[in-house]
């Protein structure tokens, strides 16, 4: 009789154990397949908030189109804007003028092939020097369907500050409903040629997905429906 009371307490804690583990798998699927939905429904919501809203009015932009030369205006069409890459100066406390002026000056000085469509300055000042229509010099196999955006920095982090950062957001989610891109549109530098350029997206992962997440945040807040 002992032995069967041990045998029947054995298999029920046997048959408790195997229920707890089918529980806990069962658990452990219905975790991740909300997971799972949260980041699709996520990733629609952004889609559709693209697909429905856009930033109409331009950003207060300083257009100061680049002298035409080889170096760095070569006035060579675009193919199509299919992206915006993003980039940092990697000379701490330059000014948006000043890296506009070295682009421009390229054309007598003739060392190297650079330039960039936009400039962002310091304080938020954002400077235009090639045509969106026209290729720059900037990001290797993606000039001739990309649109690059400069950010000058304070400092050796090559974290941007608050009026650069603000005017970036502006000015890519403004780009982006001008020519319907989705937010996967936007990349860096480092995306193009693996060159740590922005640095501080390169080097902080988590900072580069909050700023594509506040590109698509002023996008909704901030757009027009699509008619």
């Amino acid at each position: 009789m002992r032995r069967k009371r041990r045998s029947d307490h054995s298999i029920w804690i046997v048959g408790s154990l195997i229920l707890a583990i089918i529980l806990l798998i069962i658990i452990i699927v219905a975790f991740v397949r909300h997971i799972q939905a949260r980041k699709t429904g996520s990733m629609h919501s952004e889609e559709q908030i693209l697909d429905e809203k856009y930033i109409e009015e331009w950003p207060d932009i300083d257009v100061q189109l680049l002298d035409v030369n080889e170096y760095s205006r070569p006035q060579i069409a675009l193919d199509k804007v299919n992206g915006i890459v993003i980039h940092y100066t990697a000379n701490p406390g330059s000014t948006a003028q000043q890296n506009r002026d070295y682009f421009n000056g390229l054309a007598q000085s003739g060392e190297t092939y650079a330039s960039s469509h936009f400039v962002i300055g310091l304080e938020g000042e954002i400077i235009q020097c090639i045509p969106c229509d026209e290729m720059a010099y900037a990001s290797n196999d993606r000039n001739e369907d990309t649109i690059a955006i400069e950010c000058c920095i304070p400092d050796e982090t090559g974290k941007f500050n608050g009026e650069t950062y603000d005017s970036l957001v502006e000015l890519t989610a403004w780009l982006i409903g001008r020519y319907h891109l989705g937010i996967d549109d936007v990349i860096r530098h480092y995306d193009v040629t693996g060159k740590i350029c922005p640095k501080y997206f390169v080097d902080h992962e988590d900072a580069w997905k909050r700023f594509k997440a506040d590109v698509v945040a002023y996008i909704d807040e901030n757009g027009e429906e699509r008619k």
